[in-house]
């Protein structure tokens, strides 16, 4: 039995999540929907690479995976489905495929979309639900598609980096109000070399101190902590850490505008200062 995630920014208040899943159900009977999010910001691609990478690392091989995130970045007349670590996505050539998997994937084609049908999502959802139909039925990507070349490039934020600070970008609030940070627990490691550290944010707030789980702070303290997909995490024992600390993520006029590091306010961003 196959499995297809959805992932995507529509939100849930209409009927287009329910509709997908219904295409999905009568092209490919028998086949698992599941979702991975469909409160992705909208246009939100660094946030759905957080929260889709996350997810993607517990399914099993030959799960497809459907990502409506920026659908129509670009008037195209086509979309693409990746093989990466023996899973496939599908999704917009707008960027998001590099910034899963950078330049280690297995295989890329161009699906055609039929010029005959208007371009909207739900028939680009039923043109990947066809596309997995074959697939399933044995027939191989290549045969669905010319390869995909000269896509579109992007690049994950990286924190920034000096002898003695890493800074990082917030790139997630969940549900609870908790911030996770682009810093992994790695590079907050490699950066840090065994030394003292001091993590900052808004309101010169601070925690030296790295903890496991929220309770090991009192109710209504803050705390930092790497999460189960390893990233900084700033979060109050039973509080609100964004609407305590006023922290934000990207707004939606940034990225829009393709926004650079530099342009981030003081309330978007972590700094850990080590000595």
């Amino acid at each position: 039995m196959s499995i297809v995630t959805l992932t995507s920014d529509i939100g849930l208040q209409d009927y287009l999540v329910a509709a997908m899943k219904g295409q999905l159900l009568q092209t490919c009977p028998g086949t698992r929907v599941m979702d991975i999010s469909h409160r992705i910001s909208p246009f939100n691609l660094p946030q759905a690479v957080y929260i889709f990478k996350s997810a993607f690392a517990y399914y099993p091989a030959g799960t497809f995976h459907i990502v409506l995130i920026n659908l129509f970045d670009k008037k195209s007349d086509y979309m693409l489905i990746a093989k990466f670590k023996d899973q496939y996505i599908c999704c917009a050539d707008n960027g998001f495929i590099t910034m899963i998997a950078g330049n280690t994937l297995q295989e890329i084609i161009r699906l055609p979309l039929n010029p005959a049908e208007p371009k909207h999502t739900l028939n680009v959802t039923a043109t990947f639900a066809t596309a997995i139909k074959s697939m399933c039925d044995g027939t191989a990507l290549a045969e669905l598609g010319p390869r995909a070349e000269n896509i579109i490039v992007k690049n994950n934020l990286q924190p920034l980096t000096g002898h003695d600070y890493i800074e990082g970008q917030i790139i997630h609030i969940d549900n609870f109000e908790n911030v996770i940070v682009n810093i992994t627990r790695e590079q907050f490691e490699e950066q840090r070399a065994d030394r003292k550290f001091a993590i900052m944010f808004r309101r010169n707030e601070m925690i030296t101190t790295i903890s496991e789980t929220y309770s090991d702070v009192a109710e209504g303290q803050k705390v930092a902590m790497f999460n189960s997909a390893g990233y900084l995490e700033i979060a109050v024992n039973k509080g609100n850490a964004a609407g305590l600390f006023g922290l934000q993520g990207f707004s939606r006029e940034q990225l829009v505008q393709n926004a650079t590091y530099q342009q981030l306010a003081y309330y978007q961003t972590v700094r850990v200062v080590f000595e």
